[in-house]
């Protein structure tokens, strides 16, 4: 179906990421964010970028995607309504999975097969198993795997699920029974994933909001942190 907007696309603001290295989502925000309602961007990747569409919906955006070749994508977003992100960043989900630009950086084949694989997974349609079930599940796996960046994600993206404390206490005590008291202390009581955990005790016995909390989490946790950050950067 054609949308109403659609006549006005091609007057957008064009914004071609393909040979931009990093993660280009912030950028993307920054710029979305000033666009008045009424208004779009197009933004041209090698590949389809499906976790920016919820990014930008959750700003008031709806979208237009158009496949010219199999490494040119063009998405057309317009400003429906006025809307604030959700979470600290100015997304829907706190850590949006940048890691995908690396599989870009292989080849765009793969790229293509490992995106709609993620959607299946974490934007599935009434799926059985709740959302913050998933990130508690995916970061004992984590962990299981000695893949703590991983889980220190997963933890964080849970929090801002809604996972409690208490949930967090119960779980860290399954890892210690699982992964063994020797291997909590030498492996997981370091780790950024444990630095996270108390980060959340911490603040919440001193009354902080949940808000306040995960604004927090993000500035240590997210992609700055070297120990979390997915995208690789190459020497400077």
């Amino acid at each position: 179906m054609k949308k109403e907007w659609q006549e006005k696309k091609e007057s957008f603001e064009v914004v071609d990421v393909r040979e931009l290295k990093g993660n280009f989502l912030p950028m993307i925000l920054a710029k979305a964010k000033k666009i008045e309602v009424g208004e779009g961007l197009c933004v041209i990747q090698s590949f389809e970028p499906i976790p920016l569409y919820s990014a930008l919906s959750d700003l008031g955006f709806d979208y237009l995607t158009e496949k010219e070749s199999d490494d040119k994508y063009k998405v057309y977003f317009y400003r429906t309504a006025e809307k604030e992100a959700t979470w600290p960043g100015g997304m829907d989900v706190p850590l949006k999975p940048t890691a995908i630009l690396n599989f870009k950086e292989i080849d765009n084949e793969l790229v293509n097969i490992v995106v709609p694989f993620w959607k299946l997974i974490w934007e599935k349609e009434n799926p059985a198993i709740d959302q913050k079930t998933r990130y508690l599940l995916s970061l004992a796996n984590g962990v299981g795997g000695g893949r703590y960046r991983q889980a220190t994600r997963e933890l964080v993206k849970g929090y801002a699920a809604g996972v409690t404390v208490a949930e967090l206490d119960e779980l860290f005590s399954m890892f210690v029974w699982n992964q063994g008291v020797g291997s909590f202390a030498s492996e997981i009581g370091p780790s950024p994933l444990f630095g996270a955990y108390m980060l959340i005790k911490n603040m919440k016995k001193k009354g902080k909001l949940r808000s306040e909390i995960l604004k927090e989490l993000v500035e240590k946790f997210g992609e700055k942190n070297p120990a979390v950050g997915t995208v690789y950067k190459g020497k400077k």
